[in-house]
């Protein structure tokens, strides 16, 4: 059931290539205005490049989450899903899944060519590579939870960041603290395992919060 969901979410997605480009081209933007705005001097960005890059990093993934669910919602077919699948918690799964398969890991991919624009050293690149291999799902399986919750609100954009950011901060925090401790020559180990204690967590639990959260948004 699963993966034919999965196969489903992907395949609609699909036919819109360029909503799913939007969250690269944002990424991309975002680093590139930065030094525009900062300093183009190279120490000055190297000592930013942490934080910026996990920061735009968080925001383009949450760009494409409506993506996932509006459509789905506004056309019925969400509710039709969930009364045919009788397993909501498999519905949000596959949602999450389809949206960091084709958002969230090319943002992943690209991280570490986009990482040369901010002058990040050599040394970061390995934990910025692996903490958001770690920490994108957790922004799309979180996501996915306020999406839920806010599916059938006509203004839930505002709504949406505001419940999910204070719970994507753990995530913002360990990231960008394991390339600062790889960049200071400090062991990263640490703030890897807590991102990855952070993804199984949020693997279990999620997936269930959000499919109580759809069959509200649905029934309301």
């Amino acid at each position: 059931m699963f993966k034919t969901l999965l196969q489903r979410e992907l395949k609609l997605a699909l036919r819109r290539p360029a909503e799913l480009v939007n969250p690269l081209v944002f990424f991309l933007l975002v680093i590139s205005l930065f030094p525009f705005a900062v300093s183009p001097e190279k120490a000055d960005l190297a000592k930013v490049a942490p934080g910026v890059l996990w920061v735009a990093a968080l925001f383009a993934s949450m760009l494409t989450l409506e993506l996932f669910y509006r459509g789905d919602y506004e056309d019925g077919s969400l509710e039709q899903l969930l009364l045919v699948t009788r397993a909501p918690y498999l519905v949000a799964l596959a949602k999450a899944s389809a949206q960091w398969l084709l958002s969230g890991l090319p943002l992943v991919l690209i991280s570490p060519l986009l990482a040369g624009m901010m002058y990040l050293p050599d040394d970061g690149l390995l934990p910025l590579f692996l903490g958001l291999l770690l920490g994108s799902p957790v922004f799309c399986l979180i996501g996915g939870v306020g999406m839920s919750l806010t599916v059938g609100l006509r203004r839930g954009a505002v709504l949406l960041g505001l419940l999910i950011m204070p719970l994507l901060i753990p995530v913002l925090i360990y990231g960008a603290g394991a390339v600062t401790a790889a960049l200071q020559g400090l062991p990263y180990n640490g703030q890897l395992a807590l991102l990855g204690a952070l993804l199984l967590f949020s693997l279990v639990l999620t997936p269930w919060a959000s499919g109580a959260a759809l069959k509200v948004s649905v029934s309301s």
